[in-house]
């Protein structure tokens, strides 16, 4: 009987699940080895947190200093070096102002304290009515049911739970050309709403899973602006964009401006051990006080050591200048895919790359071909991307926008014509 397909319950699929699963023997590098015998580049940096591939030997051996001395310990009541060591780090790299942090499992769950700290925020402070948030629409921020209420109502992922989820409010989507009219939108929602909203929640730069839309940094000075005139807090989502991946360690460094509440995760441990946190400003904690949240594995030792390695790992290599080889060589080498009938638009910024085509891919078709091609990526609905771990060189990157190139619905001699040097 094959476990894997009958009783194993794989994320946004079935039971049995109909599309293959692919199954890893090791990794390193940015290599994923597969039990048939493949070995094929990870270019998702398994869903974005891999960004110093694996295996690396600086964490691994974090890591297994820190089991020989503690690998769990309860949070309440207690405390630990890894956790202060790592507090220390996020308050000197994320934005100014942020020097309060919660710990938190993964990144749904830290959307999930941060809008707890919101709510709790206006509740103490006598505005028992601020109860609602508001977000653009295209948003993504978690699985969870705080955090489904601000992912997109109509086109995301979590619209068959609309009927149970809290009623938040939805603005117009940020895009390239439209910054004006999204945030007269914004303001307009404001200007009618703010004494309901407690806060505005939204991914810097990039959303994500929402659909890879990249857009113009003004949009976010333009709303921190808004949130200060209508008294309305500002969570940042950097669960994907933190840590570099956008070419500046925090997406909204790109528009240099402090929110009130930042979410990271994912690449905060290097990709080894679910972590997140939500960090904060005194003004918040002093006011909410004691915050009525907490996880068995908040803060856990090992996840700590983990995110100490990886974030001194990043600081102390040359990632910005790697960061922008990687955007110059996806710009290269998939702008012309532009030209193609079945392809919509073509994104690029920092190590994120995105193809988007005027129709839905077969996903099982496309995820047999990319392994053919030596690569691992996940595409779905329209979007083929891929999110590279910061290590992959040139000519392994060259493989991956070679075999985005070979899955997308182009004419074979086109393809062909178009393969990199490199790969």
């Amino acid at each position: 009987m094959n476990i894997d397909k009958h009783n194993i319950w794989h994320p946004y699929a079935k039971i049995p699940n109909k599309v293959p699963t692919y199954h890893v023997d090791s990794a390193d590098g940015v290599y994923l080895n597969l039990k048939n015998g493949n070995r094929v580049i990870d270019g998702m940096s398994s869903w974005w947190s891999m960004i110093h591939g694996y295996n690396n030997s600086f964490i691994n051996t974090a890591m297994k200093k820190q089991i020989d001395v503690v690998s769990h310990v309860m949070f309440g009541g207690l405390t630990h070096q890894p956790a202060i060591e790592l507090c220390e780090k996020l308050i000197k790299i994320t934005p100014q102002g942020l020097d309060k942090v919660f710990f938190a499992d993964s990144g749904s769950v830290s959307v999930e304290v941060s809008l707890k700290m919101a709510l709790q925020y206006w509740q103490n402070n006598g505005q028992k009515n601020k109860t609602h948030f508001v977000t653009p629409r295209g948003g993504y921020h978690g699985d969870t049911f705080g955090a489904m209420s601000v992912c997109d109502p109509n086109k995301g992922m979590h619209h068959l739970f609309n009927s149970v989820l809290a009623k938040n409010y939805f603005v117009t989507q940020p895009k390239t050309g439209n910054t004006v009219q999204a945030l007269a939108d914004f303001e307009k929602r404001l200007e009618t709403s703010h004494s309901k909203i407690a806060a505005m929640i939204l991914e810097p730069i990039v959303q994500g899973a929402g659909g890879m839309n990249i857009y113009d940094p003004k949009y976010h000075k333009g709303v921190r602006s808004l949130c200060d005139k209508f008294d309305v807090l500002l969570i940042v989502d950097e669960i994907a964009t933190g840590f570099g991946r956008t070419g500046e360690l925090f997406g909204c460094n790109h528009a240099n401006i402090s929110p009130d509440i930042l979410c990271i995760g994912k690449a905060l441990t290097g990709g080894y051990m679910t972590m997140a946190a939500a960090i904060t400003n005194s003004k918040i904690s002093d006011t909410v006080g004691v915050l009525m949240h907490g996880p068995t594995f908040m803060a856990n030792p090992l996840s700590c050591s983990a995110a100490n390695a990886s974030i001194e790992l990043l600081l102390k290599s040359n990632w910005q200048k790697r960061i922008g080889d990687i955007q110059s060589q996806l710009i290269n080498e998939l702008e012309p895919l532009k030209d193609e009938k079945s392809v919509y638009d073509v994104r690029v910024i920092g190590a994120i790359g995105v193809i988007e085509l005027k129709e839905p891919l077969d996903m099982q078709i496309s995820q047999e071909q990319l392994i053919k091609c030596g690569v691992w990526l996940r595409p779905y609905g329209k979007l083929l991307y891929t999110m590279p771990p910061f290590i992959i060189n040139d000519k392994e990157l060259a493989k991956i926008t070679y075999c985005l190139l070979y899955t997308s619905p182009s004419p074979r001699d086109k393809r062909q014509s178009r393969m990199p040097s490199s790969a």
